[in-house]
């Protein structure tokens, strides 16, 4: 029997993208399945509702909940959402398990299986589903255009009949997707780029992006596509290494951040106070921390010594149009092969995608990490 795949106008404050946009209704639909969404779904997304020609829509979020097979959505779903959810029902989105220990006991208690996008297994096969990757390269572009924007000088050299302006200095911290997309964004807005990253692997991606590599002497390789913690001796070496480069750039990213957990204090107060005035520093971790002491996440800081510290929430909602599109994408493609010809959902729990990505199931939490958070 055909599935029904819901979809909400995502409610979280300032929240602008939506998990379905009308080429992926399309394309579930033609996959055997019904779709329904809420009035004005996508709307904020630049997505109004006439475009959606394949879906049908619910009279409220409740009637959603209460007759989707699926759930997909952006943000982690209310307390009250997942009490008004479809015995039985299946809910795929960011679900932020780290932080939200009452959301995940009311999914495990009311036997919701859910499927968490952040903890789907960054193996090649699963390239196509990774809605991290997928969001941290639009915060890796936005990161730079906002630096751009608030640098009061030329990014790109210029030769003028007034002389010739030098280009901008930027610094990368972490050479993840976002990392590598500011690389490249700040590349083609001309400035002069150094990177760095813990993880020795990335040394080659920076360079082919045109970057210089910044050697500290630390390497933090781990396991699953992430670096590992560095130890304190680390993290002081490394931010010696670092103060001087942070020293005399112009702008600099940092994207260091770990699903799940704080991130890592990476520029330290006395690392801004050795930068120029008018300097800028984007740090798109804010809202995990930020990795630098002086970041307030969604408000900008300007130091002592003239430094702006901008700590950006939800960059990815800023690009909403093609941030869903990419999102959108990114759901389809980890949804469609347990979706059989008959439009049913058959999950194979011995694809280590689905068993790598399950939050909970069956009245348990089967993510271990989390189950011992939640339940000690």
């Amino acid at each position: 029997m055909p599935i029904t795949i819901g979809a909400l106008r995502e409610s979280a404050p300032g929240e602008t993208r939506v998990a379905l946009v009308p080429e992926v209704v399309d394309k579930f639909v033609g996959a055997g399945t019904r779709v329904v969404l809420e009035p004005g779904a996508g709307v904020r997304a630049q997505f109004p509702d006439a475009n959606y020609k394949k879906g049908e829509w619910g009279a409220s979020s409740a009637s959603i909940l209460s007759q989707a097979d699926v759930l997909v959505t952006v943000a982690p779903l209310s307390l009250e959402q997942i009490g008004q959810l479809k015995p039985g029902a299946v809910v795929v989105g960011f679900l932020q398990a780290h932080a939200r220990h009452a959301e995940v006991k009311a999914l495990r208690d009311r036997k919701i299986t859910s499927f968490a996008v952040e903890l789907i297994p960054r193996i090649s096969r699963a390239q196509s589903m990774d809605g991290l990757s997928s969001q941290a390269s639009l915060a890796g572009y936005k990161a730079v255009l906002i630096a751009a924007n608030n640098l009061e000088k030329f990014m790109p050299m210029l030769t003028t009949a007034a002389g010739t302006i030098r280009p901008s200095q930027a610094l990368i911290i972490g050479a993840g997707v976002a990392g590598l997309q500011a690389i490249a964004t700040a590349r083609r807005l001309g400035a002069v780029v150094e990177a760095y990253d813990v993880g020795s692997a990335t040394r080659e991606q920076v360079k082919s992006l045109g970057a210089k590599f910044v050697e500290t002497g630390v390497s933090a390789d781990g396991t699953g596509g992430y670096a590992r913690e560095l130890t304190a001796e680390e993290k002081a070496q490394q931010q010696a290494a670092l103060d001087a480069r942070i020293a005399v750039a112009d702008a600099v990213i940092a994207t260091a951040a770990v699903p799940g957990r704080k991130a890592p204090i990476i520029i330290s107060k006395s690392a801004v106070e050795k930068m120029r005035a008018g300097s800028v520093i984007v740090d798109i971790a804010a809202e995990q921390g930020g990795n630098c002491e002086l970041t307030k996440a969604g408000e900008t800081v300007i130091s002592a010594n003239g430094v702006k510290i901008i700590g950006p929430v939800n960059l990815a909602g800023t690009l909403a149009y093609n941030a869903s599109e990419m999102y959108a994408r990114n759901l389809f493609n980890f949804l469609k092969p347990a979706i059989d010809k008959a439009g049913d959902l058959k999950i194979d729990w011995n694809d280590e995608v689905f068993a790598g990505a399950v939050l909970t199931h069956d009245g348990t939490i089967r993510h271990e990490a989390t189950r011992k958070a939640v339940e000690g």
